[in-house]
């Protein structure tokens, strides 16, 4: 087999370099990226958060147009990125679910203190 045909080694992450050596190191990996997504859900949160003191219904919380756009995206950049775009939508869909949730807690919870 020549060299021009090898593929490139890979490691944990995707990332050119040497392949991960044992599912201790691709857990490791996975557990580092989840600690990523962690800060940035995170981020995220505090947006909706904000984004609920805007919203003068539940309907505009609900956003369903919104919503498909959000989903569209994710489908797009998933396959940009070499993610399956059902994984892609199954995740933001769960996410934006609950982060809709999240925020009709907040709007009715700031209903609840200015009727007071």
């Amino acid at each position: 087999m020549s060299e021009a045909a090898t593929p490139p080694r890979r490691d944990a992450d995707g990332a050119d370099g040497d392949a991960p050596a044992s599912l201790a190191e691709i857990r490791a990996a996975i557990d580092a990226i989840d600690a990523e997504l962690t800060v940035l859900l995170a981020r995220r949160q505090r947006l909706v958060k904000a984004a609920a003191g805007f919203k003068t219904d539940e309907r505009a919380v609900r956003a369903p147009g919104r919503v498909e756009e959000v989903l569209a995206a994710a489908r797009r950049r998933a396959l940009e990125h070499g993610l399956a775009p059902e994984v892609a939508e199954a995740v933001w869909s769960a996410m934006v679910g609950a982060f809709i949730d999240l925020e009709l807690r907040e709007h009715r919870s700031a209903a609840r203190r200015a009727s007071r």
